[in-house]
């Protein structure tokens, strides 16, 4: 195994392909377990960790803040260099449900980002974020399973010269490097970008950290078009549709108890309505893809990650690993590469289950 590859997410920002996702860390995963599989995939040449202000998930107040704390914990207990990683998190948008973080949120204006910032920092105990998102829209859109625009669910939303104003300022502060948006949509990309070509002291987008796989590649249509147009990468999240394409849940006795979506049946809505397995459709899709994994000797994993790796524009892969084993099965797919052959397969199942998840 030739290790991690490194790509540009922006031209002074060289990045892993693979991204490690850190949502576990704190529920899930202990902190020395934590450390382990931080410690693995440094060492395989992943450069590149994913946090948010609300992890891990499940969400709740008791363990918020803890995968940024532990991660943090890491860089300085193991003496890495600063330079030597590059750190993202996330800021949550609007929020009825977690009152714990900033009292709800309700808004993202530009006291709450800025506060959001600043606590990131203080849990991670770094001196800046490489790259700050905005978690989904301050804005209604369908997210999370949702398919049909609804216009009467709008409501009175933070302009995004407010929001890309709190971003710039801490830029100018040196708190974070770059932004980018997450669980976006082709408008709200395209209004981020003209805020900032009309304001040159606004920060740009730089990347779109939306999900990504072989049951959902809505991506390409509309938001490919601007983001390759106007140099925006895609952080691709859930290439393995949150465990589904390896194919554990298709096991006779549906998978370990402690994988996610079992361990957190009926607590975890976004899982259970994105990668409902009761869904034939959904079901037979992903049976489908595993097929063409047996047909050609490739493990499913493999067969999902270099799938998503494949998109050109594609900066990373965004996954989760709760165990050493599962995060050097990932590791591999690196080294797969698929033939036209393969392609032309999985394109043929596409024809027949065209995204049957959102």
């Amino acid at each position: 195994m030739a290790g991690v590859p490194l790509t540009n997410l922006t031209p002074n920002l060289l990045v892993s392909k693979l991204c490690f996702g850190t949502m576990t860390f704190g529920e899930q995963n202990s902190l020395s377990q934590s450390f382990n599989l931080l410690d693995k995939a440094f060492d395989s040449g992943i450069n590149f960790f994913d946090s948010a202000e609300m992890y891990p998930v499940p969400q709740r107040a008791e363990t918020q803040g803890q995968s940024e704390e532990y991660f943090g914990r890491w860089l300085r207990e193991r003496n890495i260099p600063r330079d030597h990683v590059v750190f993202a998190t996330k800021v949550s948008g609007p929020s009825g449900q977690m009152t714990w973080i900033r009292g709800g949120p309700t808004r993202l204006d530009s006291r709450n980002i800025t506060e959001a910032i600043d606590n990131s920092l203080l849990r991670s105990q770094t001196d800046y974020i490489d790259l700050y998102q905005v978690h989904w829209p301050d804005r209604y859109v369908p997210m999370f399973g949702e398919i049909d625009y609804d216009p009467a669910r709008q409501f009175n939303s933070v302009s995004f010269d407010e929001q890309l104003d709190a971003l710039g300022r801490a830029v100018d502060a040196g708190k974070i490097r770059y932004i980018g948006v997450s669980n976006e949509t082709p408008y709200g990309v395209m209004k981020f970008l003209q805020a900032a070509e009309k304001n040159p002291t606004y920060p740009r987008i730089v990347s779109i950290q939306n999900s990504y796989n072989l049951l959902c590649r809505n991506f390409d249509s509309g938001l490919a078009e601007c983001c390759h147009l106007e140099s925006v990468r895609l952080l691709a999240y859930s290439p393995l549709a949150m465990g589904v394409l390896s194919g554990k849940y298709l096991l006779s006795h549906g998978g370990a108890d402690d994988a996610r979506l079992n361990l957190f049946k009926g607590r975890y809505s976004e899982g259970e309505s994105r990668y409902n397995l009761s869904n034939p459709t959904i079901r037979d899709a992903t049976k489908a893809y595993i097929s063409i994994a047996e047909r050609y000797g490739i493990h499913p994993v493999s067969l999902a990650i270099a799938f998503v790796l494949r998109h050109p524009l594609v900066s990373s892969a965004i996954f989760g690993a709760t165990k050493l084993w599962q995060l050097e099965e990932v590791v591999n797919a690196c080294d797969v590469k698929l033939t036209p052959e393969i392609i032309a397969h999985i394109d043929e199942i596409h024809s027949r289950f065209p995204n049957p998840c959102s």
